[in-house]
């Protein structure tokens, strides 16, 4: 025997999703007329203008595909398949390049963002 709910789920699906669109909806307006008017000078918005803001929102920067389980793995996955088929010389050369690329804690272009800052400074103090 199905339950209450399956026989009904074409009825309840539907109000389910209007009823989470309306309470995002809401949240939306009321953070915008609370924050934004004050931040950046804008007006006011009603119910509906912020439930439309949303679904321009969801529209244009899409509605969640990634980043769950399984999704966004991929390139480490062909990573993976790439490192097992190198030969332990391209290894070692793929590890040296890899570590020598300067992506390393202070990003993609090298050290310390005041780094050369303070070989200024160092050179200085040589000097001295």
């Amino acid at each position: 025997m199905r339950s209450f709910f399956y026989k009904r789920r074409f009825l309840f699906i539907p109000l389910a999703v209007a009823a989470i669109l309306s309470l995002v909806s809401f949240v939306v307006m009321n953070l915008w007329n609370y924050l934004l008017p004050g931040i950046l000078h804008v007006g006011v918005i009603t119910f509906w203008q912020a439930m439309g803001i949303f679904i321009l929102c969801k529209i244009l920067f899409g509605f969640g595909k990634g980043g769950g389980p399984g999704r966004g793995n991929w390139m480490r996955h062909r990573m993976e398949e790439r490192f097992k088929n190198m030969t332990p010389d391209e290894r070692e050369k793929f590890k040296e390049k890899m570590q020598n690329c300067g992506h390393g804690r202070w990003g993609r272009h090298g050290g310390h963002p005041y780094e050369k800052y303070w070989d200024d400074v160092k050179s200085e103090e040589k000097e001295s």
